[in-house]
């Protein structure tokens, strides 16, 4: 399956120049939705996995279904001020300016089998910042998945020490 075929490419979105890539045309295609987290699934299944963990929001498309079909759980990395225990916070970088992720200091045990997901790398500051989140709780990156990639943004640079896979490159 060409998954290009159900990924909208919308034009000057949110500004001029960009050419945003819509995945919500893909989730409405039940089949093409299925088949990309069956997709991605099956990647994660050659690693031998404990624990799916996401940034929010898109990250939770992509990370929930997969880590339902391996049927373990799901972590969500969120911004500040949205988890209701004890967090781990990490800043990182925008385009302009900084932000911040958290995820809970207990949802990662020492030693456990971590896939990161995401709906897309571009620049990558991000999955950076998840990755350093993960790995300071004592888990293990065995594997990052993307539903779409941006090569032209150099983003698979900063995650060089990690086993990528992206379903789709632009």
């Amino acid at each position: 399956m060409d998954f290009k075929d159900y990924i909208t490419v919308v034009s000057d979105f949110p500004k001029e120049g960009i050419r945003f890539k819509d995945i919500t045309t893909l989730m409405e295609n039940g089949e093409a939705y299925k088949k990309a987290v069956d997709e991605m699934a099956d990647f994660a299944k050659e690693k031998d996995i404990d624990v799916v963990v996401g940034p929010e929001a898109r990250g939770f498309v992509v990370g929930c279904p997969i880590a339902y079909s391996l049927g373990i759980g799901f972590v969500p990395v969120r911004k500040a001020g949205k988890l209701p225990r004890e967090v781990l916070e990490v800043d990182y970088g925008l385009e302009y300016g900084k932000d911040s992720l958290n995820i809970h200091k207990d949802a990662i045990k020492p030693g456990q089998k971590v896939l990161i997901t995401d709906d897309l790398l571009a620049t990558g500051g991000t999955i950076e910042a998840t990755i350093k989140m993960v790995e300071e709780l004592g888990g293990v990156v065995a594997g990052i998945v993307f539903m779409i990639e941006l090569t032209y943004l150099d983003g698979r640079d900063k995650l060089k020490n990690y086993d990528v896979f992206s379903l789709v490159t632009y």
